[in-house]
């Protein structure tokens, strides 16, 4: 049994049990790891001559990725963290949850690990968490894979398209509307409650698979409000302009330009727009791959499981070096 640490009382612990896997639907082990100043939940799961590092956004955990596990630890090696706040990760109650602490934390699980050669797998806003780590760390990692993630990398135009996607995007723009009213807070911290307006909002397509147990997974995290701070953390950040991209320096960013890199986007996402962010995709990996995904919204790997799970292996067996 993975016990929780006395150096990490003041963190709220897990809502999610360490062993429970919803009814066989989340089968791997948990793990934890101590080296971001709590305990971070990850999965470690087959091997092989690759790694794949898989990074979730909001308000999800590494349930999102599970089908793509299953046939990516076939052949590689995969790892997927959740988020401090997020999953069976704890949440610390004198942290904050801004864009930068997650980077920070995921330097820190990836440095304590030593892990190398790395594909990052990145989703929502696991993409500028994973960039920000690849731009402190150009030489760890091997390829880049969005998966409606946004890929900031310094361009010119990333503010501006940022801005654009909020002012067309239902979850920014009611996260504006909440935070000035002052019930973002409110609402965001009974996500146990309403998960899937959330999920709809944002742009989940196959209400075929919703199931009792799906929604046990996704709203398990968020019992309480307390339990509700990373995501809570992240829109209150954008709300607010507390998150802080990581800015590359340019031998950095010209390492990164030239590994091989691809976007997987869902054709219906209404929170991240293709046309927005696939641009500044283009613009960060000039020889980058693209595929939008028909019929799937911004949780692609729920909305096309298959696709994703073929596209990134295809993927990674084409660009081994």
């Amino acid at each position: 049994m993975n016990q929780i640490s006395p150096a990490f009382a003041p963190a709220i612990a897990p809502a999610i049990a360490p062993g429970e896997t919803f009814d066989g639907a989340w089968p791997f082990r948990a793990r934890y790891s101590g080296a971001p100043g709590f305990q971070m939940h990850y999965v470690d799961e087959g091997s092989g001559p690759e790694t794949l590092l898989l990074l979730h956004g909001e308000p999800t955990w590494g349930y999102l990725f599970r089908h793509q596990i299953v046939g990516w630890a076939e052949q590689n090696r995969v790892i997927a963290i959740d988020h401090m706040g997020f999953g069976k990760s704890e949440t610390p109650r004198h942290r904050t949850y801004w864009l930068q602490d997650h980077i920070d934390n995921l330097e820190r699980f990836v440095l304590a690990r030593d892990l190398r050669g790395l594909t990052l797998v990145m989703h929502d806003f696991g993409g500028p968490v994973g960039m920000g780590l690849a731009i402190r760390h150009p030489d760890r990692i091997k390829r880049i894979v969005s998966v409606d993630g946004p890929t900031p990398l310094g361009q010119p135009d990333l503010i501006d398209r940022l801005m654009a996607n909020a002012a067309i995007a239902p979850w920014f723009q009611w996260i504006l509307q909440a935070e000035a009213e002052r019930s973002l807070e409110e609402v965001l911290g009974h996500l146990g409650y309403n998960i899937l307006s959330t999920l709809k909002l944002n742009g989940f397509e196959r209400n075929e698979i919703i199931s009792d147990n799906w929604l046990a997974a996704y709203r398990a995290p968020f019992p309480t409000p307390g339990q509700a701070a990373g995501a809570i953390g992240w829109a209150k950040g954008f709300a607010t302009g507390a998150h802080r991209f990581e800015i590359p320096y340019a031998a950095a960013a010209r390492d990164l330009a030239r590994k091989p890199a691809l976007a997987l986007w869902g054709a219906a996402d209404r929170t991240l727009h293709a046309d927005h962010f696939l641009p500044l995709f283009r613009q960060a990996f000039p020889d980058g791959e693209v595929r939008l995904l028909a019929g799937a919204g911004h949780y692609s790997p729920e909305d096309a499981p298959a696709e994703v799970t073929s596209a990134v292996s295809h993927f990674v067996a084409r660009s081994v070096a």
